[in-house]
């Protein structure tokens, strides 16, 4: 009588040659990843390290105080709260103007544009993120601020009652203020906004806006059901990789303020640093050990801001936070 054939899975042997590759591909990807990570560990502890003894030696609130005095070491005086209203409100300014204008951009070039312009207009806009940063914080100072100045002007006189729009310690007068700053970086971040927008929005499902025309819906209504809730991740991840660059761009800011370094108010129409560019800013005065762990001090907190930032927008364009 025949024996009934073997119903287990036969398995496969791997040549031995195609494990030990295997195990050597998984071995320099692990490094690899390995690599990224000790050298991020590295930076932040380089910065603690540094900054520690300052720290330490400081006679002021390190959150708190408005003093940032380091010309004598043996009476440091310095605190972040003023460079973190600074880099705060230019930061999300900039995200207030180029979060809708680059939703807006990234809509018309996947949905509303012929197809022979959007691929030049898409080139256009990206290439907005070559332009190097030197360039757009001359255009703020030298042009953008004088022409910004009768809309400054309107806000704080009509607006003046909300503190954002409140007087500042800078006068309006075609100086740079955080209000110029915030549209200066809009401009910066509006390239990678629209960028990532745009891919997200083309990987929007056939099927689903072809259901949504099959309703009848109009392509506003079409956008509005399949395209912006399939996207929104997308755009929030976008959002927030335009947040980092934004609260660590140095140059460009550092030249629209440079004219008005002071702060105090929570307001758009004040000047003073941001942390970065506070610590460009005394750059050439780096010869004390401790007046520089001030300065790396808030190099710190910006590193530990930005790492924030960046990590959010990771774990959004990963699908593992809702928009």
């Amino acid at each position: 009588m025949p024996s009934e054939p073997s119903t287990e899975p036969v398995k496969k042997v791997r040549p031995a040659h195609s494990q030990r590759a295997e195990i050597i591909f998984r071995s320099l990807a692990t490094a690899a990843g390995a690599t990224i990570v000790a050298a991020i560990a590295l930076i932040a502890l380089f910065l603690l390290i540094r900054a520690w003894p300052s720290v330490m030696a400081n006679e002021a609130n390190f959150f708190t105080s408005t003093e940032f005095v380091t010309n004598n070491a043996d009476n440091l005086r310095f605190g972040i709260r003023d460079l973190l209203m600074v880099t705060v409100l230019s930061s999300m300014l900039a995200l207030v103007i180029a979060v809708p204008i680059g939703v807006g951009i990234a809509l018309f070039l996947t949905h509303y544009s012929p197809k022979q312009m959007a691929r030049p207009f898409a080139m256009l806009i990206d290439l907005l993120a070559a332009v190097p940063s030197i360039v757009f914080g001359l255009w703020g100072v030298l042009v953008l601020a004088p022409q910004l100045e009768p809309v400054e002007t309107f806000l704080n006189r009509n607006l003046g009652w909300f503190f954002l729009f409140s007087d500042g310690n800078v006068t309006i007068a075609g100086g740079g203020t955080i209000f110029t700053a915030g549209v200066v970086l809009a401009v910066m971040i509006l390239p990678i906004i629209t960028s990532v927008s745009r891919e997200v929005f083309n990987l929007t499902p056939a099927a689903h806006i072809e259901a949504a025309h099959a309703l009848g819906a109009t392509k506003w209504e079409m956008v509005r059901m399949t395209v912006l809730p399939y996207g929104r991740s997308g755009v929030i991840a976008g959002s927030m990789l335009g947040l980092g660059r934004a609260l660590g761009e140095t140059i460009a800011v550092l030249l629209v303020l440079r004219t008005s370094a002071q702060a105090g108010h929570w307001s758009l129409f004040d000047g003073g640093f941001t942390f970065a560019s506070k610590i460009a800013s005394a750059a050439s005065e780096f010869s004390s050990p401790l007046p520089t762990g001030a300065y790396i001090a808030a190099g710190f907190v910006l590193f530990a801001l930005t790492f924030v930032v960046n990590a959010l927008a990771r774990l959004v364009a990963g699908g593992r936070v809702n928009g």
